[in-house]
């Protein structure tokens, strides 16, 4: 029998990081949808919160919090012998109730401390355990191919010199650290290329412009400059070496991590939509009820009830995911899985609670059409839809990347 309850430990995390998103993220969620780019001051507290608890012994972020040397296995969908992705997932899922945004923002929790975490030896997870890191990969010249990166990095020394531009990078201005995917041979094509960990104040890297966004407005999301960026040698996560036979599977393994936090994020943004909207028609009078079939209810109620249905299998998926990394079982196909369907289903369970809504959806007056607008996103970055199923179709298929485009 597969047991779904969460284990204590992770249910206390998760009700501390529900608090968060009531108490600190909720109430400030309007404040900074309108006043893009204006630091959010109520972070300082996050971050001497997150200190506090370092402190204190309680890995709660960085990419120590992700990392996982999981041991015996267990037949239990939740049981696990460290938990520090699920952990993450549940984190980042109530956080993002309060707003995905904001949630993109808190200190240590950037998407590249994912990244380090899954690909970084012992030796550099003790020196950028506990950094803010985030994640720098897409270039003008590309966005889903993740192989066709320009950017270089070329070895003087004991030092890397990387040359090149990024763009949409989440916390890029905020974050202490940016992991930068770069090439070291473009000649070796996709194998060539490794993730750099870069220090927000190493010569040559500057904050090109900040972006303009539908949605998370809360997160800046800036265009990164790196001329003749000199970085130590040993900032290069993994080997330097270049091995043409595995490609970049290396450095696509990032993604198995923060697929499904991305899904969690979805999930999170879906679960708030839907207690609004459960709300709003409860004062229409539109009962909701789980013993009469869908066909014999409210249109309104049936709806609901489809939306539940998929946040619910969205959820589910998301957390296979996270157990799987912490289990060291190969999770790349369940990793696109949820993120793909979490990404679909969080842009349709927000646009059709503002559409249920009516007139209370579209206005200001609930945080339905900003939940709509933040919603989009979190189905395009880590990988589109389209990106997401192209994946599952080979894994399922048992197809390499050349066999299936």
């Amino acid at each position: 029998m597969i047991n779904l309850e969460l284990p204590k430990k992770l249910r206390a995390s998760s009700n501390q990081a529900h608090q968060v998103a009531a108490e600190i993220f909720r109430p400030v969620s309007r404040k900074y949808d309108l006043a893009e780019h204006e630091y959010p001051v109520e972070l300082d507290t996050m971050a001497s919160m997150v200190e506090g608890l370092s402190d204190s012994g309680n890995d709660v972020g960085g990419a120590a919090g992700g990392r996982s040397d999981a041991g015996p296995k267990t037949t239990e969908l939740l049981g696990n012998s460290n938990g520090g992705n699920m952990s993450a997932l549940l984190n980042t899922l109530e956080t993002s109730w309060g707003d995905v945004g904001l949630m993109l923002s808190i200190p240590y929790q950037g998407l590249g401390n994912a990244a380090i975490a899954a690909v970084s030896t012992d030796e550099q997870l003790e020196r950028f355990g506990k950094v803010w890191a985030s994640m720098a990969i897409t270039e003008p010249s590309f966005g889903s191919d993740s192989a066709a990166v320009s950017t270089t990095a070329v070895l003087d020394g004991d030092e890397w010199v990387l040359n090149g531009e990024k763009i949409f990078v989440t916390a890029g201005e905020r974050s202490t650290h940016i992991v930068v995917w770069a090439s070291v041979d473009k000649s070796k094509g996709r194998a060539a290329i490794k993730s750099f960990v870069v220090p927000r104040d190493a010569p040559g890297l500057s904050v090109a412009r900040l972006e303009h966004k539908l949605g998370i407005k809360a997160s800046d999301t800036a265009v990164l400059l790196l001329q003749d960026c000199r970085i130590p040698k040993d900032n290069i996560l993994g080997s330097p070496e270049v091995n043409v036979e595995k490609g970049f599977a290396g450095v696509m393994q990032t993604f198995d991590n923060t697929r499904p936090l991305v899904a969690a994020m979805a999930v999170g943004v879906a679960r708030a939509a839907l207690e609004e909207l459960r709300g709003i028609l409860t004062e229409a009078g539109v009962e909701i009820s789980y013993d009469t079939p869908a066909y014999n209810q409210h249109a309104a109620a049936a709806e609901f009830l489809r939306l539940e249905a998929d946040w619910e299998a969205a959820y589910l998926l998301s957390l296979r995911a996270a157990w799987m990394a912490d289990n060291k079982q190969p999770n790349s196909l369940q990793a696109s899985m949820s993120k793909a369907k979490a990404g679909r289903t969080g842009t349709d369970v927000t646009l059709k609670a503002v559409e249920l809504a009516g007139a209370v959806g579209y206005s200001q007056r609930t945080l339905l059409e900003k939940w709509g607008r933040d919603s989009k996103i979190l189905d395009i970055f880590e990988g589109t839809q389209q990106i997401q199923q192209l994946i599952v179709a080979r894994r399922v298929l048992g197809k390499s990347s050349a066999e299936l485009k």
